[in-house]
């Protein structure tokens, strides 16, 4: 079974880790029920959800939203698998230690890195991306000074204590989704001509169906679009690993799953919605403004594009505060299991595993730098290498919670209070459905998607050699232990 991180209250020092010899306290249950709300509705909308529509809009024209719907079905299945697993047995760790526990060592190990490597290139991504917005307003300070200071600022926040992680994400967060709210809300008196002071004669229903129909280019366009919105959706898991250091774990993860559907038709399909209906989705506004500050313009909106930059930077330093959390978080979870250095497991008296952290922040500096000086070779390596590893986060998952379901219910049944629907064919239809879109992806060419998966496969493969082989080893000095 695998060893779970040991979560304490905050200001109780209990003394338990996974590492004997830490005199800290363990991971503190330090984030407050706002906190979980907040991190479970932010986590589903990244910056990727406000910058990477327009191209998908380009690209399926209205039938977006069945491309929406159809990634936004998967992440409310393979959530409903890991709240399932999360509910049972919070942990820090998340799919990580339910793989460790379901699949094996092998598993826990090689899904766990690739995420952890997953974050700390966005990091990098992230980190860039909020510094060109802060040098448009401060050209003064150079852009990769900006960088820097982003990245010193949330990784000293995270430092501190959990709380404070959970504070600013809950700020972060709900400035996000009032955003959105209000777009929702002003966009859709608009469109339906009921907006005060506003006369956009371009807004209209009609847009769904005119200027070349729903499907401008085929049904096999909605295929193409969810290759280009999927990765919007990373981030749902995170409000399962940060439900470990909360006051009620399993509320905290039941609340989430819950929710997930509501706050994906919501912040996804519905402003997605308001989008198409504003403007024609071939309105050239939407490919040289972006399509959330084109809507805004045709509106008349002032300072649209500025507005639009603030709620960016809002999701970009929402997203680079969470990422650093969540990586750290995971690779406190490796060391707890042995799959990582026991520094990782270490935390300080405030229940923060300073290590983790640093360990991870530097590497995000280094991805930084490379974004910086490599940005067509290495970066770009590292950017496609990482890319596919959401998809294979979430097949891990179904195949999880097809062995986890069976061991709960035979080890403490009344601990199953979310369930997996129509368990196991649900469960096995959505692998198909991952597996099928990595399939795809390997068709595309236009947009990369062959050349992320095959990278991304690469990579994985080199983690999982790791894996076995140290798997071996450890056998090995077991059964040599076990002749002495």
């Amino acid at each position: 079974m695998t060893s779970q991180p040991t979560v304490t209250k905050a200001g109780h020092g209990q003394g338990g880790t996974g590492d004997p010899g830490n005199s800290g306290s363990g991971l503190q249950a330090g984030l407050k029920n706002r906190h979980l709300s907040m991190i479970a509705i932010g986590g589903v909308i990244g910056a990727g959800l406000f910058v990477g529509s327009s191209s998908g809009i380009a690209t399926a024209g209205p039938g977006i939203l069945l491309s929406y719907a159809l990634v936004g079905t998967l992440v409310v299945l393979v959530m409903r698998m890991l709240g399932e697993m999360s509910a049972a047995n919070p942990t820090s760790g998340s799919f990580s230690a339910h793989a460790d526990r379901a699949l094996g060592p092998w598993a826990g190990f090689s899904i766990g890195w690739l995420y952890w490597f997953f974050w700390v290139v966005v990091l990098a991504v992230e980190a860039t991306a909020g510094a060109k917005i802060l040098e448009g307003w401060i050209p003064a300070v150079p852009q990769w000074g900006w960088a820097l200071i982003v990245m010193v600022v949330l990784t000293a926040t995270n430092l501190v204590s959990v709380g404070s992680y959970g504070e600013f994400e809950f700020w972060f967060a709900g400035i996000k989704v009032v955003a959105i709210g209000a777009f929702i809300v002003i966009g859709g008196l608009a469109v339906f001509g009921v907006l005060p002071g506003v006369d956009s004669d371009k807004a209209g229903l009609s847009n769904l169906t005119d200027h070349g129909g729903f499907l401008p280019h085929g049904p096999g366009a909605i295929l193409t679009g969810v290759l280009l919105v999927v990765f919007s959706f990373m981030g749902s898991e995170i409000a399962t690993l940060a439900a470990g250091e909360s006051e009620d774990p399993q509320r905290a993860v039941t609340k989430s799953t819950n929710s997930i559907i509501w706050r994906i038709a919501v912040f996804y399909l519905g402003s997605i919605l308001v989008v198409v209906t504003l403007l024609p989705w071939n309105d050239k506004s939407i490919a040289d403004e972006g399509s959330y500050v084109a809507a805004l313009d045709s509106l008349g909106i002032a300072h649209a594009g500025q507005i639009m930059n603030f709620i960016v930077l809002t999701s970009v330093l929402s997203c680079l505060n969470s990422g650093l959390y969540t990586a750290s978080r995971m690779a406190f979870s490796l060391g707890q299991r042995g799959d990582a250095p026991k520094a990782f497991a270490r935390t300080t008296s405030r229940g923060v595993p300073q290590t983790a952290i640093l360990v991870s922040v530097v590497f995000g500096f280094v991805a930084v730098f490379f974004n910086y000086k490599f940005p067509d070779t290495v970066f770009l390596f590292l950017l496609n290498s990482s890319g596919a590893v959401a998809l294979f986060v979430w097949l891990v998952i179904c195949f999880s919670q097809l062995r986890m379901r069976k061991i709960i219910q035979r080890e403490a049944p009344e601990k199953l209070v979310v369930k997996m629907w129509l368990y196991p064919y649900l469960t096995w239809a959505t692998a198909a459905m991952i597996v099928f879109v990595l399939g795809y992806m390997l068709t595309d060419t236009e947009h990369d998607g062959r050349e992320t998966v095959l990278l991304s496969l690469l990579v994985a493969a080199v983690v999982l050699v790791i894996a076995v082989v140290k798997q071996q080893v450890l056998k090995g000095r077991a059964e040599a232990r076990a002749e002495l």
